[in-house]
């Protein structure tokens, strides 16, 4: 039952949805049709660096969790 739940967490957090990730600031300088394709590049890349964070944080559990497993 626990693995079943554990398993389903780990794929809703897999499925990645569209956002647009910018701050003000960059909404202000890519604002406009001509930048459509700038604007999206920065979103991109938003997203890619928030990807990482959460990856290690999940790396650091799981090798907790496998510590945990390991010693009972």
């Amino acid at each position: 039952m626990r693995l079943k739940l554990v398993l389903c967490l780990l794929c809703v957090l897999m499925v990645s949805f569209a956002s647009n990730a910018q701050c003000a600031m960059c909404r202000a300088s890519l604002g406009g049709d001509a930048n459509k394709v700038q604007a999206e590049a920065v979103n991109d890349g938003i997203v890619y660096l928030m990807m990482i964070p959460y990856l290690l944080v999940a790396g650091v559990g799981y090798a907790i969790y496998r510590m945990k497993k390991n010693n009972k």
